[in-house]
């Protein structure tokens, strides 16, 4: 799912995609109002748009350590915030 929420904000449910996007821009929030899947909210730029533009186009280099480090970062945010609920 990507979609706008407004034009200040970009915001996706892929997993790969926002831990692509975080390793350049912070997560400003995650919208879990939906209890099967949480949707990142990015803030929106044309320098992200770029970026999410060559993630679809298969463009980016990312090293896969770096990437993995990401994922599990983000999966250890997702868990330990469920938690607090």
């Amino acid at each position: 799912m990507n979609q706008q929420i407004n034009s200040d904000t970009y915001v996706t449910s892929d997993l790969a995609l926002a831990t692509t996007i975080s390793l350049q821009f912070p997560i400003q929030d995650i919208d879990r109002s939906n209890p099967h899947k949480a949707v990142f909210v990015f803030f929106r730029s044309p320098e992200l748009e770029e970026l999410v533009e060559g993630y679809f186009r298969n463009e980016l280099k990312i090293s896969p350590q770096t990437f993995f480090n990401q994922l599990r970062d983000i999966k250890s945010r997702l868990y330990a915030e469920r938690s607090l609920w």
